[in-house]
């Protein structure tokens, strides 16, 4: 036990390493739920904004993050991961000044393979977790990675900056000389440093240059090397996949540096093959991340994110609704964020365009899903079917992503087009009850020239609109106009203006010795423009100068 009770428990293998003691407190279950948990903020007084600046409301939840039983475990291993890399690098008792002999033993040599001076026992592990994409693998290492700062600044024993954690993606060739060029400038971004014009030229040979980034791992004290996407070592060539995963089990090993690697379920022969023979790389144990079932957890995840609805009235959930969600996600926590996003802007356009109730029902997410999941269908399919090959070939939601973020930013380009100039600006303020008036009118038609319609028809239509009920608010309008041009289809398109066609003015005549008339000449009488030239006296004939 510690002498003062206002000072946190240390174990004693922890004690007196500078490198650990720097590192923040150790968290109990509870303190680490709470600490990853990401929730948007949310009031509900803005489920009476505007629709436009409600949609930019809900892309809140693009970082939506509630924690599961597999993040606190990822939590406490990475804490166990990083301590125990640190055991066998104290600065302390002389280990560190030791390994960073050895690293430059190595660097000399240029090859990790060199036997030094120091035998060291190191103490790092490595784990990896793979799983389908979409299930929270990369954001659940950024959340427990936001935990540790990622730099610390010693001044006793000597002055240092050490490098708690650094997370790389996988080079796409699976090139160890390009991941340690990408180490060298994810260092020099961190520390002001200019490792990679020192280290990082591609005229190096890949074992120079791998003994170089050992050699900065050990100088900075880097706690964890992250590397995340490695299933793109299946686009690599044998050699280069061979070259990176071996180097990875080398820096684990023999440099003692514990490495984290992440990827999909398409990694999973790679590191059957390659990386499970590393001594160390699997003393934590591998984390295989799969889909929720439909169960308590998934009620549960789907329940507390269901509370963030920025629709008009709260729609409550029912299990009809949660059985559709995961019906069209299949359980990946990812698909159901971004079907609830999409659903709550879908919901938003129908009720400012179609004057439609603003509901999250069991058709409208269906329809969203539909609309929106085809580049994810064969996926979905292939989790229904349980069908583990096909699901190896999806290992990227990043085009799933893009989509997402463009629909909904086009549908609040849409409400912004038909609500912007007709709701008040300020955004607290309710929405309009009272009936248009004449400034109301203008803005009304502003906005719908902005859709292509000529003055004229826009008058029209809007008169129409309110001469059959003049007690309508802006919003209301909108919705009308929307029914309108919908109705009549052709009638609304505009009429392009054709311009007057000017008759075309022959150039005026040119003079016998222009320029341009003598390259004419050339053509016609074809010959080169050179000869035409020194026929009309333009150019002087050759050593005219030196005959003078």
């Amino acid at each position: 036990m510690m002498d003062n009770a206002d000072e946190p428990l240390t174990l004693p293998e922890y004690r007196d390493n500078a490198f650990i003691e720097r590192l923040p407190p150790i968290l109990s279950t509870a303190e680490a739920l709470g600490q990853l948990t990401d929730l948007p903020q949310f009031d509900k007084a803005e489920r009476r904004f505007p629709a436009h600046l409600r949609a930019h409301c809900v892309q809140r939840l693009g970082r939506y993050f509630d924690p599961l039983d597999r993040h606190l475990v990822l939590e406490a291993r990475f804490s166990m991961l990083i301590r125990q890399g640190y055991l066998a690098r104290n600065p302390t008792n002389g280990h560190y000044i030791r390994r960073l002999q050895n690293a430059h033993e190595r660097l000399e040599q240029c090859d990790l393979d060199t036997v030094v001076r120091h035998s060291i026992e190191p103490t790092a592990n490595g784990f990896a977790i793979v799983g389908c994409s979409g299930i929270g693998k990369s954001r659940g290492i950024e959340r427990v990675l936001s935990l540790y700062p990622q730099i610390i600044q010693h001044s006793r024993p000597f002055s240092l900056k050490q490098v708690v954690w650094l997370k790389l993606d996988c080079p796409y060739k699976g090139s160890p000389k390009q991941l340690c060029i990408n180490f060298f400038a994810a260092m020099d971004r961190l520390l002001g440093t200019r490792y990679q014009r020192k280290y990082g030229s591609t005229r190096h040979g890949v074992d120079e240059m791998m003994a170089r980034m050992a050699y900065v791992v050990e100088l900075h004290a880097l706690g964890v090397l992250v590397v995340d996407e490695i299933q793109h070592l299946r686009q690599a060539p044998g050699a280069s996949r061979d070259d990176l995963l071996n180097f990875l089990v080398t820096l684990v090993n023999t440099i003692g540096i514990p490495v984290m690697i992440i990827g999909t379920l398409a990694a999973v022969p790679l590191l059957q093959s390659a990386f499970r023979q590393a001594r160390r790389a699997s003393g934590m144990g591998s984390l295989t991340w799969e889909r929720l079932p439909s169960g308590p957890a998934w009620d549960g995840f789907v329940e507390r994110m269901w509370s963030f609805q920025w629709t008009r009235e709260h729609t409550p959930l029912t299990d009809d609704i949660r059985h559709v969600l995961y019906q069209e996600t299949q359980g990946i926590v990812d698909l159901v964020v971004k079907l609830f996003m999409l659903a709550q802007v879908h919901a938003m356009q129908l009720g400012v365009m179609r004057g439609r109730d603003e509901k999250l029902d069991v058709g409208l997410l269906r329809h969203v899903a539909s609309e929106n999941f085809a580049l994810v269908a064969p996926m979905i399919e292939a989790l229904r079917t349980n069908n583990a090959k096909a699901l190896v070939l999806f290992d990227d939601l990043s085009p799933l992503h893009d989509l997402v973020q463009q629909t909904i930013g086009d549908a609040t380009a849409r409400l912004t087009t038909f609500a912007a100039s007709a709701v008040p600006s300020r955004a607290a303020a309710p929405m309009p009850t009272t009936p248009v008036i004449e400034g109301d009118r203008g803005a009304l038609l502003r906005a719908m020239g902005t859709l292509g319609l000529a003055p004229d028809i826009a008058e029209r239509i809007l008169s129409e609109i309110l001469a059959e009920a003049p007690g309508l608010n802006p919003i209301d309008v909108i919705g009308r106009i929307a029914g309108k041009l919908q109705d009549r289809g052709p009638e609304m398109r505009p009429v392009k203006r054709r311009g007057v066609r000017k008759e075309k003015v022959d150039p005026p005549p040119l003079d016998a010795d222009d320029l341009r008339s003598l390259a004419a000449r050339a053509k016609t009488e074809e010959r080169s423009a050179h000869a035409i030239f020194l026929d009309a006296g333009v150019v002087k004939p050759p050593l005219a100068d030196f005959a003078a």
